[in-house]
């Protein structure tokens, strides 16, 4: 159970912080039933979410497993889609994004940035499944690192880069 204060993942609304727990006086709710009430830290809103939800949750990582992650970005594999159709390849970056394991998600933005950089020297540019799965993916691993950093989300890039060098 996490606390309240606690920055968690939950789904893919990224980062959220655990703002109350308990029952809810909500109609249309179960009311004997606890949840987090959770505020997600770049969006705007709450999300009641019961405690013993389906959904994914987990913890944050720390600081140390970020620098680590950074430091495997070079050494990430290719992943192996079929391209050609367009429902396998939305397939596989689904499965890759439903394990919320950042090192997943840094293989789908290596990945498709590689393809992206290599489109463009063909004066082409990227598919709808690959700029939509290149935006979730950038997204909850800025928010991640941003938090577990203490870095503006914009910032998160950039230091990346410079611990590559």
């Amino acid at each position: 159970m996490y606390q309240i204060g606690e920055f968690i993942i939950y789904g893919n609304n990224g980062v959220c912080e655990v703002e109350d727990i308990g029952l809810l006086d909500i109609s249309g709710i179960n009311q004997k039933k606890s949840y987090y009430t959770l505020k997600p830290i770049y969006e705007n809103g709450q999300i009641f979410a019961p405690v013993d939800t389906n959904m994914f949750t987990r913890g944050l990582i720390n600081k140390d497993e970020v620098e680590g992650l950074i430091q495997q970005i070079p050494f990430l594999e290719e992943i192996e889609c079929n391209d050609k159709n367009v429902r396998l390849l939305q397939d596989c970056y689904k499965k890759l994004v439903d394990t919320h394991e950042c090192i997943d998600l840094l293989t789908i933005i290596k990945n498709i940035n590689e393809k992206k950089s290599k489109a463009a020297k063909l004066g082409k540019k990227l598919g709808q499944v690959d700029e939509k799965y290149l935006k979730i993916a950038k997204t909850l691993i800025d928010d991640e690192f941003s938090v577990v950093l203490g870095i503006p989300k914009k910032e998160v890039d950039s230091y990346i880069e410079e611990k590559l060098k």
